[in-house]
């Protein structure tokens, strides 16, 4: 990843199954401008038990008498539909990424050639799974939902002493509820992270609007993520608390004008105000006309617009001294 801000735009499970739908997903996180569009991979049996509940969210936004097992069994992506979703990412200039949440959808984005991988925030203790990424050190990112500081920790040591480079772990900050009241996003925590472990931090967004995650890119954030959909009145669990196209759109013009606007942290003055030194500072003036020979005076002198004279910082040094020529009122001196 570059020092720009890395945008993943969430497709997640939006597809609700259907290929078409997810390559239309693909074409607004391409138009939007984001650097990846990320999916899911998962075999349901492997993933979820039958006897699994939905969280309250799923079940408001779902068929509630559903099980948590059918309601993601009509999610699942075959290989085929990977490599065809691949492809068309190929197309569309924009990275494929997609989280896998079981041990055979980790060996098969590994065989797809994927170059990095995310951990969702619920695999965050899941020693098994986390040992096998570890292995094969590749860059990864790590969701903190529900975890405390201790279990990041617990996972980040498990990653490294698997195989991978720190230097190739992102950690984002997290809330898994969808979607996330403000009162609990805690986007300090953010920080937390990164001075706790020395580690590049962003955050993974499931609030409603653009505003938080622009706010953590000001606050240091090289890693965003960020839910959208077709159309927030589809059917499934995640559309509600995803962004529709143009607030994605907004968002990632948001963030990268942040990003301009943090600057390299030098006070310097900025090439487009240089010009305005000299029509908003001021310069030391004759108060009215000064003969040659004159003392040079509080009486005698003013400070005034513009700036391209003597600099007012002077005043100590000329009050005092003797006027080398005639100067008119306002005349710099």
């Amino acid at each position: 990843m570059s020092e720009k801000v890395f945008i993943i735009a969430e497709a997640g499970v939006n597809h609700n199954g259907s290929i078409d739908m997810a390559k239309k997903l693909i074409d607004v996180a391409a138009e939007a401008g984001a650097d990846a569009v990320k999916f899911q991979t998962f075999k349901t049996d492997k993933t979820v038990s039958r006897k699994a509940q939905k969280a309250d969210y799923q079940k408001n936004t779902t068929d509630a008498g559903e099980t948590q097992y059918d309601m993601v069994k009509k999610l699942e992506l075959d290989v085929s539909t990977h490599k065809e979703l691949m492809s068309y990412c190929l197309e569309k200039n924009i990275m494929f990424l997609s989280t896998p949440f079981d041990h055979d959808s980790i060996d098969l984005l590994d065989e797809l050639g994927l170059k990095i991988f995310k951990i969702p925030s619920g695999e965050i203790t899941n020693l098994p799974y986390l040992r096998h990424i570890g292995k094969l050190n590749k860059e990864i990112i790590m969701s903190t939902g529900m975890a405390d500081i201790g279990e990041i920790e617990d996972a980040l040591d498990i990653l490294v002493n698997a195989g991978t480079d720190k230097n190739n772990i992102t950690v984002l900050h997290c809330n898994t509820e969808y979607p996330t009241p403000m009162t609990d996003v805690n986007l300090r925590a953010m920080q937390t992270i990164a001075n706790t472990f020395k580690i590049r931090t962003g955050y993974s967004d499931h609030t409603l609007g653009i505003e938080v995650p622009v706010a953590a890119v000001a606050l240091g954030a090289k890693v965003i993520e960020k839910h959208f959909t077709l159309d927030k009145t589809l059917p499934g669990p995640d559309h509600q608390a995803s962004l529709e196209p143009q607030e994605l759109k907004l968002m990632i013009e948001s963030i990268r004008n942040i990003e301009k606007a943090l600057g390299d942290g030098i006070k310097k003055p900025s090439k487009s105000e240089t010009p305005n030194k000299t029509i908003v500072r001021k310069s030391i003036v004759a108060k009215k006309a000064i003969k040659k020979g004159e003392i040079l005076s509080e009486d005698n002198l003013s400070i005034k617009r513009p700036g391209n004279g003597i600099s007012p910082m002077r005043w100590d040094e000329i009050i005092g001294t003797i006027a080398q020529k005639d100067y008119e009122e306002d005349e710099l001196l």
